[in-house]
């Protein structure tokens, strides 16, 4: 795959912006330092570190035959479970990748009363897409990117996290000082980190520890 590069206000900071944006863990790329970066004093002339990262995994060429695995474990899952659902293939991934990224498997489950396969702010449902995620990887012994979402809910937490990152941009644009957003899964900071990626005005940087990390937007010093 092509290299992806990535800046933050430290070398750990885009590396870690990386992963999430990759959605990978770290022995799973090659990080290049492009540039160490430098803090400045009181904020003057300081400069982004900069790094390439490169995936060391790559989507095996059967993805078809990978994609009837995901399908016909979910299946099984869902079966042991009691849930009378079925699995639809999703020709579009939710989340907009980087270019360069390998485009995920991505499933929707379909049905009625699906509430208990997503759980409070979609746990359970991130604790089922990790578990067919082991299962496949350990039948194909490959490592697939898999999206599993339920009734169309990531994608409508997408759309909402988009809407949400820029009314927060404005608002930290207008006030001059950092918003902070409430504690999110890794794949939802990504979300907002992409989607403010590009804006003129702000960027992002993710604090905290394990369940309780979350996105820090911040406006640009003019």
């Amino acid at each position: 795959m092509k290299s992806l590069e990535i800046s933050g206000k430290t070398v750990e900071e885009a590396i870690q912006r990386a992963l999430e944006q990759l959605n990978v863990s770290r022995e799973r790329v090659e990080v290049t330092v492009v540039k160490e970066g430098k803090p400045g004093i009181l904020g003057l002339g300081a400069e982004p570190a900069k790094i390439r990262v490169r995936s060391l995994v790559e989507l095996p060429e059967k993805e078809g035959d990978i994609a009837e695995v995901v399908k016909r474990v979910l299946e099984s899952l869902l079966t042991m479970m009691g849930v009378a659902a079925s699995v639809v293939p999703q020709a579009k991934p939710f989340v907009e990748g980087e270019e360069g990224v390998t485009a995920p498997i991505t499933f929707d489950i379909k049905g009625e009363d699906l509430g208990i396969l997503i759980g409070r702010r979609g746990q359970t449902l991130s604790c089922l897409q990790y578990i067919v995620r082991l299962i496949v990887g350990h039948q194909t012994e490959a490592w697939v990117p898999i999206i599993i979402d339920v009734e169309g809910y990531k994608q409508r937490r997408y759309e909402a996290l988009r809407a949400l990152a820029w009314r927060m941009a404005e608002e930290a644009k207008a006030n001059g000082v950092p918003f902070t957003l409430e504690p999110m899964p890794a794949y939802e900071r990504r979300i907002v980190h992409i989607a403010l990626a590009e804006h003129p005005d702000v960027t992002t940087q993710s604090i905290g520890e394990g369940e309780a990390r979350k996105v820090v937007i911040l406006p640009k010093e003019q």
